[in-house]
């Protein structure tokens, strides 16, 4: 497999230029030296093609030494940008998309943001694509709300790529390294696009948290709902739940299911995915720890609890929490070994100790794995 010509720089992909057999192994190695005292690690699961997975994809933009536009990923450990034209992981589409729009913004003389002087107005391009219905989204990071003949630039984009469903202009006008601000003005569209996974239709907003790898997230939930063995009766809690992806499709299999996610969008997402897909699951907005704590001491329990935290894991607090809650079942969705290996200390300090570790393989060539465990209450 050709290696990619700006790995050097980009530093995004740690395992450039190796076999994806031995990239699985390798994988394998890490869980097993992190996950192995906790039990049996299953080999990772990989991809058939693991090559243009990628259905987010983010370009930062800047301006060249001779002025010229240019887009890409930062250097790795700066905020330089470097040019990406082609990227080995990115959805082909979204790469066309934004070589469209590179090429667009001399005309409508629209100018690069400049994160030293805080003058200019596109800082990045963000582009979503769902895989099994096609529904393509272009949002525009800028830094004001004025975008220039911006009825002119939606047509000359769509005559270029009809395929877009929608076009958003996203305000992002602090002086901060996140991508997206607060503000969504829909310049063109619904504003959202939908995608199909593990038979439910979800709703993506801009900054909806989606997972990237949509073939992998078949899989991974489809993982997830098989180790928690769902009855009709069972109580489930999804926390961290974003979208409703997890809870939504355990609701096909129970029709107690409550969604507990921070994200106030996120939330109305998901009630809204409720609502489309004709399933029984209530969302709430807040913090999974104290709603769980409030379950427990109204004298509440639940049969199956379902977790996918950020990177940086769970907390000793959420773990007390869940625990008080006795349920049979936990299925934890991890993005982070190190910390999973540390939450599921935690979890047998309070009596629960993992029963299956299912590794899968969610971005080829970089050092990341997902991992999906299952605990119940130890004998």
């Amino acid at each position: 497999m050709e290696k990619c010509k700006i790995t050097n720089k980009c530093g995004s992909c740690q395992y450039q230029g190796i076999d994806y057999q031995e990239q699985l192994d390798l994988k394998y190695e890490i869980c097993q030296k992190l996950l192995g005292d906790h039990g049996r690690v299953q080999p990772v699961h990989g991809m058939k093609d693991p090559l243009h997975y990628r259905n987010k994809v983010h370009h930062a933009f800047a301006t060249d030494r001779k002025g010229r536009v240019i887009s890409g990923c930062y250097e790795a450990n700066s905020h330089r940008v470097v040019m990406v034209d082609e990227c080995m992981l990115e959805d082909l589409k979204a790469q066309e998309i934004i070589r469209t729009i590179r090429k667009l913004l001399p005309s409508f003389k629209i100018r690069i943001y400049n994160e030293d002087t805080g003058y200019g107005l596109l800082r990045h391009v963000l582009i979503r694509r769902g895989f099994a219905t096609g529904e393509i989204m272009v949002v525009l990071v800028c830094a004001s709300p004025v975008f220039p003949s911006k009825n002119n630039f939606v047509k000359a984009l769509r005559k270029e790529h009809p395929e877009i469903n929608t076009i958003v202009l996203n305000v992002n006008d602090k002086r901060t390294s996140m991508v997206l601000g607060t503000r969504n003005i829909t310049l063109y569209g619904r504003g959202f696009i939908t995608d199909l996974l593990c038979g439910c239709r979800f709703r993506i907003s801009p900054d909806s948290f989606y997972q990237v790898n949509p073939v992998q997230t078949e899989y991974l939930y489809n993982t997830a709902i098989s180790f928690a063995n769902l009855k009709p009766e069972d109580v489930v809690i999804d926390a961290y739940c974003g979208i409703g992806t997890i809870g939504l499709v355990a609701a096909k299999k129970s029709g107690k299911v409550t969604g507990i996610e921070l994200n106030p969008e996120a939330v109305k997402d998901a009630r809204l995915n409720a609502k489309a897909n004709s399933l029984k699951a209530r969302f709430y907005q807040g913090d999974a720890t104290e709603f769980m704590v409030k379950m427990a001491e109204d004298g509440q329990k639940a049969d199956v609890i379902f977790m996918d935290p950020p990177r940086a894991g769970s907390t000793k607090h959420f773990v007390d929490a869940a625990t008080k809650l006795q349920p049979k079942r936990i299925v934890y969705v991890s993005c982070n070994p190190e910390t999973l290996a540390r939450d599921l200390g935690w979890f047998n300090k309070m009596g629960y100790e993992a029963k299956k570790i299912q590794p899968v393989d969610m971005f080829p060539f970089t050092g990341h794995v997902e991992t999906v465990v299952l605990m119940s209450k130890a004998k």
